[in-house]
């Protein structure tokens, strides 16, 4: 005997209108899950690292031909404006036109170099358009570095790549210093080995190991391939990010706190990142290990610091002509702890130690110029206002 099946119970429209929302409610809720997902997983517009990501993107690589005479790029780092720009308007005035350099400027976000702004037309709209907040000590000052040598590498004309402080003067004329680097098939950068400050941090182990850590001056002249190691650095930068840090100063109303915060971990970045990647690379033997900005040090107690080395500042009196010879004449520098003298040479040609110097004052600035020292000028020019 066949037992009927009895018809399934008829579908309401009240029941239709539950399983309605229902799906409605899951097809929101996924919609909001994937747009939260592709927000999160979008980079930052406006961060260092999705800056230069574009930037590289836009770089011509070494092996792209050019025609014309190759450049020096002259990379700016700046706090805000640049106080020496009368007597850069000098210099790149006597270099015969701008076909053989090209300036990029970083400076505060926001800031733009115009008439209002700066003497030199040189500079005007020279700024970096994606410049970060930079901080003395901190990362963000390699992070800024990166920034000036990818917008630099965009031109593939420019071979040539020299960092410089706001503060920093030229010592010769445009036609030696061009003639000087272009000569030279190397990167001339300040490394060597640091042994006593004790600024490594143990915890960088095993991607950046002990003796791989390099020190030296952060105003470094690099060539074009060495340029491009800089920018596509993807490994060694997170571990400096993490790793090498500024100890606080001492502040006195943190009292006996401070005892704990001097026991940090001191490190500063921009002394050591360059040098450091680029042994890491492999191409100390592809340096010119000495820097070519001369930077007159003190070793006396400051504001923050009971005792450290500070670069002093060049005023009108002590930027007299014996002491810019001086400088000039210096061949050689000596490393006390790898117990190593650097001859100063350019294929095998001896040849002056610095092409620049640091940190000078308007007054000295004008000194220079008054002597000759980048080209003919007239400063009774600089009693005119500022524009």
């Amino acid at each position: 005997m066949v037992t009927a099946k009895k018809p399934p119970p008829p579908i309401t429209a009240r029941h239709v209108i539950r399983r309605s929302w229902k799906l409605l409610i899951v097809f929101s809720v996924a919609l909001c899950l994937l747009a939260l997902y592709r927000l999160h997983s979008q980079p930052d517009l406006y961060s260092p690292s999705s800056s230069l990501s574009r930037a590289r993107s836009r770089i011509a690589r070494h092996s792209v031909g050019f025609a014309g005479p190759a450049k020096i790029a002259f990379l700016f780092l700046a706090r805000r404006d640049l106080p020496l720009d009368f007597l850069w308007e000098s210099f790149f005035e006597n270099a015969g036109g701008a076909l053989n350099f090209s300036i990029y400027i970083h400076s505060a976000p926001g800031f733009v170099f115009d008439e209002s702004t700066t003497r030199s037309r040189f500079f005007h709209g020279r700024q970096l358009p994606n410049s970060i907040q930079v901080g003395w000590g901190e990362s963000s000052m390699i992070e800024a570095e990166r920034l000036l040598f990818a917008t630099a590498l965009e031109d593939p004309v420019n071979q040539r790549f020299v960092l410089l402080s706001d503060s920093c003067v030229p010592l010769y004329n445009f036609s030696f210093i061009y003639n000087y680097l272009m000569a030279s098939p190397r990167s001339i950068v300040d490394s060597f080995l640091d042994v006593k400050e004790g600024r490594y941090n143990p915890k960088m182990s095993p991607i950046i190991p002990k003796k791989k850590w390099r020190k030296g001056s952060q105003w470094i002249a690099l060539i074009r391939r060495h340029a491009e190691v800089l920018v596509d650095d993807e490994v060694i930068l997170p571990v400096f990010k993490k790793f090498c840090r500024r100890r606080p100063p001492v502040d006195i109303r943190k009292g006996k706190l401070n005892l704990k915060l001097q026991k940090q971990h001191n490190c500063i970045p921009d002394e050591h990142y360059v040098q450091t990647l680029l042994a890491m690379s492999e191409l100390d033997g592809e340096l010119e290990r000495r820097t070519l900005t001369y930077t007159l040090w003190n070793n006396s107690p400051n504001k923050t610091e009971s005792k450290g080395w500070h670069p002093m500042t060049f005023n009108h009196a002590s930027a007299a002509p014996q002491k810019i010879r001086e400088i000039k004449e210096i061949n050689h520098v000596y490393y006390e702890t790898e117990y190593r003298t650097e001859w100063c040479r350019i294929n095998s040609t001896a040849v002056p130690c610095f092409l620049f110097a640091r940190k000078f004052s308007k007054g000295a600035a004008m000194r220079l110029l008054s002597e000759g020292v980048v080209g003919h000028f007239d400063t009774a020019a600089l009693l005119k206002p500022s524009p």
